[in-house]
């Protein structure tokens, strides 16, 4: 089974739609909803906005349901001047850029007391949504890079800037690294998946709610045809 989590209504609402054969599942406030979507199993959920609430929500996918694989679907605002509104990212990697523990010694984005701070996705579900882009999606562009979270809604250049200076992210959102944690925690192989909304500098709070839902749906395009090869 495949776990699909959004963290908006906008980013797994067309995803639902496509269901047969559903459940549902009421748990920690969120709507877990699993079916058939083109043959295979999958469970599609809102998460809520944050780190707290992915992460939850993803333990939640391994618990009740144990799923196989996780894909995180969503929107995001771009750290790379080649990265425009509309591309996609697929994860590298994920790390948290809010995790500050340097007063102990450790260096800004390490988890203290973790063997591991930066969480690598999984590399056959990235070449299965490599394929699946290249063969379905010509309007826009696909980079494989390093996406970087925290509870912050980026949307000034210094702090873009410190974000690129930091840890060569490709993009930021808010949940995506606390989703790849949890996956690692519990052995599940997990991609992100992030369509570009914003510049996340001064103009983001502008371009979002304008390209939010169609960033979104290059996304829910894309999760259709992987979920055929998966």
């Amino acid at each position: 089974m495949v776990g699909i989590i959004g963290a908006m209504e906008v980013e797994v609402a067309k995803l639902k739609e496509m269901l047969t054969d559903t459940e549902t599942l009421e748990k920690a406030g969120m709507t877990f909803l699993s079916g058939k979507l083109n043959g295979k199993d999958v469970v599609v959920v809102r998460s809520g906005i944050g780190k707290v609430n992915a992460g939850i929500c993803t333990q939640i996918l391994v618990d009740a349901y144990n799923v196989d694989y996780i894909i995180n679907t969503g929107v995001a605002g771009s750290l790379n001047n080649d990265i425009n509104i509309g591309d996609i990212v697929l994860s590298s990697d994920t790390l948290q850029h809010d995790m500050d523990a340097t007063g102990f010694g450790y260096e800004i984005g390490v988890i203290p007391q973790m063997k591991q701070s930066v969480f690598e996705a999984d590399k056959r579900l990235i070449d299965i949504a490599k394929k699946c882009f290249e063969d379905k999606i010509t309007d826009v562009n696909v980079f494989v890079g390093r996406i970087v979270s925290g509870d912050q809604f980026i949307s000034d250049k210094d702090k873009k800037n410190w974000l690129v200076e930091n840890f060569k992210g490709y993009c930021t959102e808010m949940e995506g690294a606390a989703i790849a944690q949890a996956a690692y925690l519990n052995g599940v192989p997990f991609i992100v998946i992030r369509a570009i909304s914003d510049k996340a500098d001064d103009s983001a709070t502008e371009d979002y709610p304008t390209f939010e839902a169609k960033a979104a749906a290059h996304c829910v395009k894309l999760l259709e045809e992987m979920i055929k090869e998966i």
